[in-house]
């Protein structure tokens, strides 16, 4: 049965969990495969608003099993936050599994990465300074902290002893900041694991029985594609693989068990942090982008950077993970507008580049090469569908949708859960 993978196609922030919740009534199971709590997912259900960190989205659908998968790091303190604002909400995290492989966040890690983005200076990543980065350095040096560690105190002591061994050199003779105490630590995670206990499970044991039995497993990443450790704007990225080939490895299940994979596209752009960022506009029409489109971090509130769609960002997110269908969220913030610039390949140093260059300083010295669409000035937030949409709304989509490679299946016409026009079915 389907085991379906959402991916941001830009650099994050597209609205991956407005298609998560749509898809939620046709889902049991929905798994969060990579990142922390410096991504966030914002839901929308009548008039509430949700804004979810490390919970996949699938935990506001009553008979959805969430599922937080091996390829997340985890603050403890964090989740449980989470979980207890939710209930105080009246909604239920009974059902929640977390895989005994995921790495834990440890106060050392927030730590360092505070002190290492601060002497970065000018030179820095834009970090959200909650320990994502240092938590998978430690994983890929064979040194961290698993949740099925919170499970055996006396192995839980040796690793933290064994990390803070070091970890304390470096904050106290490299960056003269005070040590972590020890025992402290040891104190807090064990509390942790008391509330953790009934949730920790083999998830990909879990989902891998799941499928045989017919049921449908939806696969949500954080960020973007953009921001992916190999194939974004590196060093400007996040620590793990938010494309489809990392949901595989982050939630235990192989290839061949992916049957859709669908892009989240904005239509326009944005990205939080640094890094190049071609159609960017540094101008009022930024600035109005920005305050129309509610263009703020759900984990940080940083503004978020905005700019006109990028095509040639659009094409690579197809290639680099497979996509078979887009959601195109947002599509309502462009209403107003007289002409709609869409960047459709880049200028460097006077070649054209259909595809984005192959090194870090070509992108940096991208400029974007425009072609502009007539807008449309009516309301489509009350559409229901496609062909409810203005002509030259039904055009510009038209014209996304050629130019990225993969048909767009379903498109966001205002935050509420209802606003979505589906062409075709995404499962």
């Amino acid at each position: 049965m389907p085991a379906v993978v959402l991916v941001g196609a830009q650099w994050g922030d597209e609205g991956k969990g407005k298609a998560t919740d749509l898809l939620g009534g046709d889902v049991h199971y929905v798994v969060r495969y990579q990142g922390g709590n410096n991504a966030g997912h914002t839901v929308v259900i009548g008039d509430q608003k949700y804004a979810l960190h490390l919970l996949p989205t699938g935990v506001l659908s009553p008979n959805v099993t969430p599922v937080i998968g091996n390829g997340v790091v985890i603050d403890p303190g964090v989740l449980l936050s989470e979980i207890d604002g939710l209930r105080d909400r009246g909604i239920s995290c009974e059902r929640l599994l977390i895989s005994a492989g995921a790495h834990l966040i440890m106060p050392h890690h927030k730590a360092l990465d505070k002190v290492t983005e601060r002497y970065l200076g000018k030179a820095r990543i834009g970090t959200t300074g909650r320990g994502i980065g240092p938590a998978y350095g430690d994983k890929i040096a064979r040194m961290g902290v698993r949740v099925q560690d919170l499970l055996d105190p006396g192995i839980l002591e040796k690793k933290i002893d064994m990390a803070l061994g070091e970890k304390n050199q470096v904050l106290t003779k490299v960056y003269n900041r005070r040590g972590i105490d020890a025992d402290k630590v040891l104190d807090e995670y064990l509390g942790y694991a008391e509330r953790l206990k009934p949730h920790i499970a083999d998830t990909s044991l879990v989902l891998s029985k799941a499928l045989d039995e017919g049921s449908v497993v939806l696969l949500e990443g954080g960020q973007g594609t953009l921001l992916d450790i190999d194939h974004g704007t590196y060093p400007f990225v996040t620590s793990s693989s938010p494309t489809s080939g990392g949901a595989c490895a982050g939630a235990g299940i192989p290839p061949n068990r992916l049957t859709r994979i669908i892009g989240i596209l904005k239509a326009y752009t944005t990205r939080v942090g640094s890094g190049p960022f071609p159609t960017e506009l540094d101008d009022d029409m930024g600035e109005w982008l920005r305050q129309t489109g509610g263009e703020y971090g759900t984990t940080t509130g940083r503004n978020r950077r905005c700019g006109w769609f990028d095509a040639v960002i659009a094409r690579y997110a197809t290639r680099i993970n497979g996509l078979t269908d887009f959601f195109l969220t947002k599509l309502d913030v462009l209403s107003g507008l007289e002409r709609i610039p869409v960047c459709v390949a880049y200028d460097v140093d006077g070649v054209r580049h259909e595809e984005i260059p192959m090194t870090q300083t070509e992108f940096h010295h991208a400029k974007p090469v425009y072609e502009e669409f007539p807008g449309w000035q009516e309301d489509i937030t009350q559409a229901k569908t496609f062909e409810d949409l203005p002509p030259n709304a039904q055009a510009y989509v038209r014209a996304l949708e050629e130019m990225s490679g993969a048909p767009i299946s379903a498109i966001g016409v205002g935050p509420g859960r209802t606003q979505t026009l589906q062409i075709r079915s995404l499962i």
